[in-house]
């Protein structure tokens, strides 16, 4: 689930998922984007067309507000101090991963974030998109094969699946299974861990699983 940034005050970000991280043991990680829909903005008489600038400054008062009890910001669009939040997150950094389907959303993952996790582009897109950034150390990208994998059934289609995304700079498969039971799912899901084999730095996320 992607956050629209727009929607939400920081701190009302702060004291939802800083509560959930906290209750969740440290395992949050906050999906966050800054939205297209104007319709959607206009209902909820949020601004649109600063949106951009208003959630990178959104985006820097999370980080500065998350991991205390006493947050203090000074931003262009927002600013807050003497207040408490409690509880507040309790990762000193809560990660970061930033949704949107265009370069620019790209920019600002690498720059304000921990990762990103585009919708509706291509494995061949993304590549070549993230050859024109300086892509930090432990930086994520998250993306969806573009078929449910079928690894019981297609396992030398499946494994060319895993290696084309890897190539292109996954560093985790959001993964969607051809299936028609329970019994049939967790086979899939076993099948894909032999084929996967774990390696270090590349990861595969299941349909609602966070972390």
């Amino acid at each position: 689930m992607t956050l629209v940034l727009g929607y939400h005050h920081p701190l009302a970000i702060v004291k939802r998922y800083g509560t959930l991280d906290h209750i969740s043991g440290g395992r949050v990680i906050l999906g966050l984007g800054v939205g297209s829909l104007k319709e959607e903005f206009d209902l909820l008489g949020a601004p649109f067309e600063d949106r951009g600038a208003r959630g990178d400054d959104a985006l820097r008062a999370l980080r500065a507000a998350l991991p205390t009890n006493q947050p203090s910001y000074q931003g262009e669009y927002y600013s807050f101090d003497g207040l408490t939040v409690d509880p507040c997150a309790l990762q000193p950094h809560m990660p970061f991963w930033i949704g949107g389907r265009t370069k620019r959303s790209l920019r600002r993952a690498v720059t304000l974030a921990d990762g990103w996790c585009p919708f509706y582009v291509s494995i061949d897109t993304a590549a070549e998109w993230l050859k024109s950034f300086d892509v930090p150390p432990g930086f994520e990208v998250v993306m969806p094969a573009e078929h449910s994998l079928d690894p019981v059934g297609e396992p030398a289609a499946t494994k060319d699946t895993l290696e084309t995304m890897a190539a292109g700079g996954t560093t985790t498969l959001s993964a969607r299974f051809v299936h028609h039971s329970l019994e049939h799912y967790l086979e899939q899901l076993h099948a894909l861990a032999e084929l996967h084999g774990h390696p270090e730095g590349n990861k595969v996320l299941l349909p609602g699983q966070t972390r």
